[in-house]
């Protein structure tokens, strides 16, 4: 990749979960000595391409764009963001989400190219359904994984509704929409909504990939390796 004009990087995005970073002074794979960060649990790496860990609204990048590496059969603790999230699968995943209108917690599969937007305040958790390790494209508003409202727990939620600050205002309400004004968090009601889903993790796990899911992996294995410039 000695072509590419100084501070091009080129990320390739492979179909066994590992990427592949490109500049003109070479390529290497990705790994937690140097590119990673933890991302919300261990096991779990971050690697940032807008913004930074300590990005929020009193240091702003607008937004934080980050690839995320999950890791195989796994899942991250439920959580809430205090903006609102894209996340594009490259590989077989799922998202444990908390319906409120409805009560109840519904999952939803993702398969490569797949991409779910998540409003701020809605508890939800990635889990990879495969045996490789799960590649996410993450986008999210406002917020790094340093600032104390990127990922609020069921433990954090609990802490703050017993603290002084329970039902201060906060980014968003969960359910609520963005006003001008800023919305109350019922930390009670969120915890509740985590530990929902918390629950359902337990008993179901992670999900698992289908035969035809397989298949089509080892197809796209099989193009890939067409396609790869030697």
């Amino acid at each position: 990749m000695g072509e590419l004009p100084h501070g091009v990087r080129l990320y390739r995005l492979r179909p066994d979960g590992s990427v592949l970073l490109a500049d003109r002074d070479g390529a290497r794979a990705l790994g937690p000595e140097r590119d990673l960060l933890r991302f919300i649990d261990d096991g779990q790496f971050a690697h940032y391409l807008v913004g930074d860990a300590a990005t929020s609204p009193e240091r702003p990048s607008n937004a934080t764009v980050k690839l995320g590496i999950v890791g195989p059969r796994s899942a991250f603790t439920p959580h809430a963001h205090g903006g609102e999230h894209f996340v594009l699968s490259l590989g077989y995943a799922s998202c444990g989400l908390h319906d409120r209108e409805r009560g109840r917690v519904t999952e939803v599969p993702l398969t490569p190219g797949e991409l779910i937007r998540i409003p701020e305040m809605v508890p939800h958790s990635f889990a990879n359904r495969d045996t490789d390790p799960l590649t996410i494209l993450a986008a999210n508003t406002g917020y790094g994984i340093d600032h104390e409202d990127y990922a609020i727990t069921a433990d954090e939620a609990e802490r703050r509704a017993a603290g002084p600050s329970h039902g201060t205002p906060a980014s968003a309400a969960y359910g609520a929409t963005h006003t001008d004004t800023l919305a109350r968090v019922d930390y009670l009601e969120l915890a509740a909504a985590l530990r929902d889903i918390e629950r359902v993790q337990r008993v179901r796990g992670p999900g698992a990939t289908t035969t035809r899911e397989r298949l089509a992996a080892r197809l796209r294995r099989l193009a890939q390796g067409l396609e790869v410039r030697r």
